[in-house]
C-alpha cells in the first residue's frame, strides 16, 4: 500500500488558502509577506520531492500550479514525476503537455485503487477540497504541515468540519525555527 501524504503551508488558525499570492483572497501571500525567509525552515519541501513517487492534485490545484511549476527549478524532480488530478470536469485535452505524465481520476474510490498499486509515496500540494474528501474517506496516512505564525480568519481550510469519529494523529517530526514557524509531521493512526 502507497501512504498518501497531504504536504500544506498552514495558518495558525487552519488556513490555507492562497499561500503564494493567489489573486482573489484577502490575505494572499501570506506565506512570505513579514516572516523572514530561513532556508532552514523549508528543508522538508526538498526532500519531498526525493522522496515521493508520484503527485495527486485536485482540479483547481492542478490548473494553478501546471503553467508555472514545470519551468521551475526548485520543482525539477516534479516535471518528470507522475501526476493524477482528481476531476470530474478536466478533460485530456486540459492537461498541459510539457510536465509529465499526468492521468485524470474521476473519482475517491480511483484514488483508493491507486494508492493499491507498487510504488512510492504520493504528495498532495495544494488540493484543500480534495484533502478534505479523502481525509474523510480515511485515505491520507501522513500529513506534513509548515505553520506559519499568522491567524488569517476566513480562508479555506486544510480540515474537513464533517462531523465524524474522532481521527488520531501521532507526531513523527518536529522542529521550530527562529522565525516562528513549526514544522509538524504526523502519521495516521488507524
Amino acid at each position: 500500500m502507497r501512504t498518501l501524504i497531504s504536504t500544506a503551508f498552514i495558518s495558525l488558525d487552519g488556513v490555507v488558502e492562497a499561500p503564494g499570492g493567489e489573486p482573489g483572497y484577502r490575505n494572499a501571500g501570506w506565506t512570505f509577506q513579514d516572516i523572514e525567509f530561513l532556508p532552514e525552515a523549508f528543508e522538508i519541501k526538498g526532500r519531498e520531492q526525493q522522496e515521493a513517487s508520484a503527485m495527486l492534485l485536485g482540479r483547481t490545484s492542478y490548473e494553478a500550479f501546471s503553467p508555472v511549476w514545470p519551468g521551475m527549478e526548485e520543482f525539477a524532480e516534479y516535471k518528470v514525476m507522475p501526476k493524477y488530478v482528481v476531476s470530474t470536469t478536466l478533460k485530456d485535452d486540459d492537461l498541459v503537455s510539457n510536465w509529465g505524465d499526468t492521468t485524470i481520476l474521476r473519482s475517491l474510490d480511483e484514488v483508493a485503487d491507486l494508492k493499491k498499486t507498487e510504488g512510492g509515496p504520493i504528495i498532495i500540494h495544494g488540493s484543500a477540497s480534495l484533502t478534505r474528501s479523502l481525509a474523510d474517506a480515511d485515505l491520507i496516512d501522513r500529513y506534513h504541515l509548515l505553520v506559519f505564525p499568522v491567524l488569517l480568519g476566513a480562508g479555506k481550510r486544510l480540515f474537513s468540519t464533517t462531523d465524524k469519529d474522532k481521527q488520531r494523529l501521532k507526531l513523527v517530526e518536529h522542529e521550530a525555527y527562529a522565525n516562528g514557524l513549526q514544522k509538524n509531521v504526523f502519521d495516521v493512526v488507524r
